[in-house]
């Protein structure tokens, strides 16, 4: 597949155009902004979450470069990287196909770092950007180059998954079986993408996201429906909504020795803060921090607040590692 002219004007009204960069990951290119603070060698990578992008992270960017190396990435099939056309697991491989899934984009991470040389990293992860991010610090520990510590902001619980459907109401799971096979289809999901990455139906979904209405704007908007135009936008979303095996954020918990930080709005719509709660039994999981009237996104619904607590929580990690005091 030939690749996609990643040159994105938003991206340029947000980031200065010196942090903008491309990098080739195999066949894909992947978009990315990455700053440099010379005199700190920390660096934190932000991983956004499903249809959003690394201008997701416009108004922590910034904030975060006060003490730190920031990189934000475009995962592959979003954003202004590469999209490649969807195989599902059960599927035979098609020269130029790519199988989305928790793996590839932690891997992709992973290899980011290494082309990058990047040390002392800490990875920051929303939605499924969080899943992401544990998973990419799991295969960190395995080569002995583990994460400094790892930031989940309202991590997403992927209650679609096989292994919850016992926990779904029993309508849902007699009804799964038929879902599964709808959802194969690109002559359903094509359709379902056209009618979902709408401007208005965009920001629909942001409103409810964003259950104070604080940072829903045309800027937010218009970003997140750039990346719906793009060619190959539709075989992401395919692969994505197929995603009925993968990894779970609590069975990467229980594996993980890297410290594990988290931030969770009381008010998310979709990622119940209770199970969050229920996380901190783990021992890799050193904090939770809940803040009132938040959603799925605190970090872009209220960054003024958000940020303090980010930078917080990456500084402690980085004194627990040089044992300095907190």
């Amino acid at each position: 597949m030939p690749a996609q002219d990643t040159t994105s004007h938003s991206a340029a009204s947000i980031y200065p155009q010196e942090w903008l960069d491309e990098w080739n990951w195999g066949d894909h290119r992947i978009s990315f902004v990455r700053t440099s603070n010379t005199t700190n060698a920390q660096t934190a990578v932000l991983i956004h979450g499903f249809g959003a992008c690394k201008e997701h992270w416009r108004h922590n960017v910034s904030a975060l470069t006060e003490q730190f190396n920031v990189a934000a990435v475009d995962l592959l099939g979003f954003g202004s990287s590469d999209k490649p056309q969807s195989r599902l697991a059960s599927e035979p491989e098609v020269d130029g196909s790519t199988l989305y899934c928790i793996d590839l984009w932690a891997q992709q991470v992973v290899s980011f770092l290494d082309a990058y040389k990047l040390q002392n990293v800490q990875l920051v992860g929303n939605s499924i950007g969080g899943v992401v991010a544990l998973r990419a610090a799991e295969m960190l520990e395995t080569q002995s180059t583990p994460a400094e510590g790892v930031v989940l902001i309202d991590c997403a619980q992927r209650a679609i998954d096989d292994k919850r459907v016992a926990e779904q109401p029993p309508f849902r799971a007699l009804g799964r079986p038929l879902l599964k096979q709808l959802v194969r289809q690109r002559w359903i999901t094509g359709p379902l993408f056209r009618s979902l990455a709408r401007p208005s139906i965009i920001r629909k979904v942001l409103e409810l996201a964003y259950p104070t209405g604080a940072g829903v704007d045309d800027q937010l908007v218009s970003v997140l429906h750039r990346a719906t135009t793009d060619s190959g936008a539709l075989e992401s979303f395919r692969g994505f909504i197929n995603l009925f095996q993968d990894h779970l954020a609590p069975e990467l918990l229980e594996r993980l020795t890297t410290p594990v930080r988290v931030i969770w709005g009381e008010a998310d719509p979709w990622e119940p803060v209770e199970q969050a709660q229920r996380w901190t039994a783990f021992e890799s999981v050193y904090e939770l921090k809940t803040v009132p009237c938040l959603g799925h996104c605190p970090h872009d619904e209220a960054p003024d607040q958000i940020n303090p607590i980010l930078i917080n929580m990456l500084c402690t990690a980085i004194s627990n590692t040089t044992g300095e005091p907190e």
